[in-house]
């Protein structure tokens, strides 16, 4: 006997929304976003163009302010590390996640974090800065500092501006060095600002010298 076919499933607003996101998501990943179109979505998610238009009127533009939103989203959980351990050891599991994202997304992160030519606009901006807002909250928040001074915002802001540079630097050098010394080399940088600051900064000086202070 031949078994029955599964049942229709008809999918609610919000998993059609995801499915639509993740379509765009995988296609943002690997082209700029001007090189991608509503019928390329629509072709990836399986489903007609008028459907896309259904849950994104706004056309291309607000399909990849939303799948901008939802990277975003994933990239700022990646610094969100228990609090526990060495710190070092957790800004390095922290590394090993955004790193992945930065590998599955490939050739596609400079045109997520930074935004296409055609598509980016004040909202967009405003979305990556909230990544590395967020992720320098983070990292403030490991170090145990609730009222960081200028210097030490200063600091864990520009490693994390280097952060995404040498992501970039990295996909355009073949993804190499491997992984695992591009995430040590950038744990070594955290600690080399913070020891120049340090020279500057009494506050930075105390973090540093816990952070290279032997267990």
């Amino acid at each position: 006997m031949t078994p029955a076919a599964p049942a229709y499933r008809r999918l609610s607003v919000e998993e059609r929304r995801t499915q639509l996101l993740d379509a765009a998501l995988g296609l943002f990943a690997h082209r700029a976003p001007e090189d991608v179109s509503l019928d390329d979505v629509a072709e990836a998610a399986g489903v007609s163009r008028p459907l896309v238009y259904r849950y994104f009127p706004g056309g291309k533009q607000q399909l990849y302010e939303a799948a901008l939103r939802s990277a975003a989203d994933e990239l700022q959980q990646c610094f969100d590390e228990p609090r526990e351990g060495p710190l070092l050891i957790r800004l390095s599991r922290a590394l090993d996640r955004y790193l992945a994202f930065v590998d599955q997304h490939d050739a596609g992160f400079s045109a997520l974090l930074q935004g296409g030519s055609v598509v980016e606009t004040s909202r967009t901006t405003a979305i990556v800065d909230g990544v590395r807002r967020a992720a320098a909250e983070h990292i403030l928040s490991h170090l145990g500092v609730t009222e960081p001074g200028l210097r030490l915002r200063m600091t864990v802001r520009m490693w994390i501006t280097a952060v995404e540079a040498a992501s970039l630097i990295w996909l355009d050098e073949g993804k190499q060095p491997p992984l695992d010394e591009l995430r040590d080399w950038l744990v070594e940088q955290f600690v080399a600002v913070l020891t120049v600051t340090a020279a500057r900064d009494p506050q930075t000086a105390t973090l540093a010298q816990a952070l290279t202070s032997p267990i």
